[in-house]
């Protein structure tokens, strides 16, 4: 197959989170590292409004071949797994406040008390149910921490039909008692918490193994189309060095990172101080490390278990370690060190 001519925009897409991307995004240093390339570089999100719902919809697909994605693990396992041609380039582990909510006066409280509880599980309809994934994730990490599967409690479905806001529907489900726990995650699911008067039963960025706090955002993955990297590997390292400067320059900005959080989530700067803990403005450098490879494979393999993923991905023989060797040459940095799996 011949190579394909250097594409004329560059798409890049991430998740409302932080993400490195967004920090360049923010800079304006992506649309300005391959301008003189006449390369315009576009974000998903930002230009929903001219762009159809096929090319939109790539943000989870990933079959637009000139996009490089920074978000969710099970959209990318996804991908991987109904076939489609992608590399893992890198991964970040960024604590996203992830916890368990209880109704007010329940008196629920530690992963013990979840046994033979009812738990809240979303059922949105589309075509990769990342909300509901993370969930169960969620459930499951709380309650194997105290010894138990996700079988010792009760699995209740809750349509998101009819409501607006990521949490409304679970939240909603608990105020009525039809649940008797919710799992939640982010800035926006702490202002929702909050509005709704509901109680943390489990904190799961305080259990002390990472393996329970393994979902959706943790490890958080960087892919790329194969035809890109193959066919101008160039781009892909260029837009990796631009990642790697962002989170540098964040490091030394806690201020302009909360800020552009605030601007990344929608969520207020109370929302964005009770989701991401101090420190989360040096935690934005990807890697490609065994221990967050290692992780990323305990969350393929369990989601292929429950049945988000048709096929299983081999993690490592999708992870490609040349484009961020390349780019750390490119701005002259070496790797930075992760921490352990127990922290």
């Amino acid at each position: 197959m011949p190579p394909t001519p250097t594409p004329e925009t560059l798409w890049f897409t991430r998740c409302p989170v932080p993400t490195a991307t967004g920090i360049a995004a923010d800079r304006h240093w992506l649309s300005e590292e391959f301008a003189p390339d006449g390369i315009t570089v576009r974000s998903l999100q930002d230009a929903a409004e001219d762009v159809d719902a096929e090319i939109r919809g790539t943000h989870y697909t990933h079959a637009l071949r000139a996009l490089i994605r920074e978000g969710g693990n099970v959209p990318a396992l996804w991908a991987r797994s109904r076939g489609e041609s992608t590399r893992l380039i890198g991964l970040t582990w960024i604590e996203e406040r992830q916890c368990i909510l209880v109704a007010p006066g329940s008196g629920i409280r530690g992963a013990s008390a979840l046994r033979g509880l009812r738990l809240a599980l979303p059922h949105h309809p589309i075509a990769i149910d990342f909300w509901r994934a993370m969930a169960v994730r969620g459930f499951e990490g709380a309650l194997a921490s105290a010894g138990y599967a996700l079988s010792d409690a009760v699995s209740v479905d809750v349509p998101a039909d009819g409501h607006t806001g990521q949490w409304s529907a679970v939240l909603a489900a608990l105020a009525r008692g039809d649940v008797d726990a919710v799992y939640v995650k982010g800035a926006l699911a702490v202002e929702a918490a909050r509005r709704a008067g509901a109680e943390v039963a489990v904190e799961l960025d305080e259990l002390p193994d990472r393996v329970h706090r393994v979902n959706n955002g943790t490890p958080r993955p960087i892919t790329v189309h194969q035809r890109l990297l193959d066919d101008h590997p160039d781009l892909v390292d260029r837009f990796l060095a631009v990642l790697l400067r962002a989170a540098d320059w964040a490091a030394d900005q806690p201020a302009e990172v909360a800020r552009i959080l605030g601007s990344e989530t929608g969520a207020s700067a109370e929302g964005v101080s009770g989701a991401y803990r101090p420190g989360t403005h040096r935690a934005l450098h990807p890697d490609l490390s065994e221990d967050r490879l290692d992780l990323l494979h305990l969350q393929s393999t369990a989601l292929h278990r429950h049945g988000f993923l048709p096929e299983p991905v081999d993690v490592g023989g999708w992870a490609d370690r040349g484009p961020l060797h390349r780019a750390r040459l490119r701005i002259g940095t070496t790797p930075v060190l992760t921490p352990s799996r127990t922290p």
